[in-house]
């Protein structure tokens, strides 16, 4: 009996010496927020959902009830689930425009679909685009933040895979023949990117394409316009892409 009492002694203090103590806060809420903080420290996402699934449900009015929301999306982030999680992100801000937090919100939504563009170029890059959306008005309306500081170099990778693949699509239609639909991209990209290269890229090639379709009034029309735009290492191409449209005839 009495070898029996001190099993029970030791394995009761085992498992008190164990026990994790619970923060202290003055509500429960308090206690269950700081509670979900650890355990997203210690990368126990889902027993830290659960802790914040709970404020939100039996304390909405609380005032962890609204961090409780954000922090929930910040686990998604965490966990790499980026579409769901820049969905979350977006509920919040449409929920709570004016949030302390707001700056931070927006380069997070930014962040989780940049985070979901593919490694290449070829592939769908609709996540690029609303990187670009979110983390420019990141710029725009909060321009003084330590965040929009770092939205620019995520714009550019976006932006220059975009490029890339806008010149992807032009090149294969005129690779494959396609002239009419290459033209179009050609001059999609004239209209809409600034970068010098790809810019005269898509000029000679518009020409070029011009010449395959014998449509030399397109390049009587445009020829001293993108003389204008072409860079000085194109110019050679420029003349001859000009001189082989103009001398077409239909």
């Amino acid at each position: 009996m009495r070898k029996l009492l001190i099993s029970v002694v030791l394995i009761t203090g085992l498992f008190s010496s164990c026990a994790t103590k619970r923060p202290e806060g003055k509500t429960q809420a308090e206690v269950l927020f700081k509670e979900a903080e650890k355990l997203i420290e210690s990368g126990r996402f889902i027993l830290a959902t659960e802790k914040l699934n709970r404020i939100r449900s039996k304390y909405p009015y609380s005032y962890y009830a609204t961090f409780a929301e954000l922090l929930a999306a910040d686990v998604l982030f965490k966990q790499e689930n980026y579409a769901e999680a820049a969905a979350a992100y977006i509920v919040f801000k449409d929920f709570h425009p004016k949030h302390k937090k707001a700056d931070y919100v927006l380069w997070k939504i930014g962040e989780s679909f940049f985070m979901q563009m593919p490694d290449t170029h070829d592939r769908d890059l609709s996540p690029g685009f609303e990187a670009i959306k979110y983390l420019k008005e990141l710029k725009r309306v909060y321009s003084d933040s330590e965040y929009a500081k770092k939205a620019d170099e995520k714009i550019a990778k976006a932006e220059e895979m975009i490029r890339l693949k806008e010149k992807y699509i032009a090149d294969f239609y005129y690779r494959t023949e396609v002239y009419d639909a290459a033209r179009f991209r050609y001059e999609n990209i004239i209209e809409e990117f600034q970068e010098p290269n790809l810019r005269s890229h898509a000029i000679i090639r518009s020409f070029m394409a011009s010449t395959k379709l014998k449509d030399n009034n397109y390049c009587q029309k445009n020829k001293a316009v993108y003389a204008e735009l072409i860079k000085p290492d194109y110019k050679e191409d420029f003349n001859e892409a000009v001189e082989d449209c103009l001398s077409v005839k239909k």
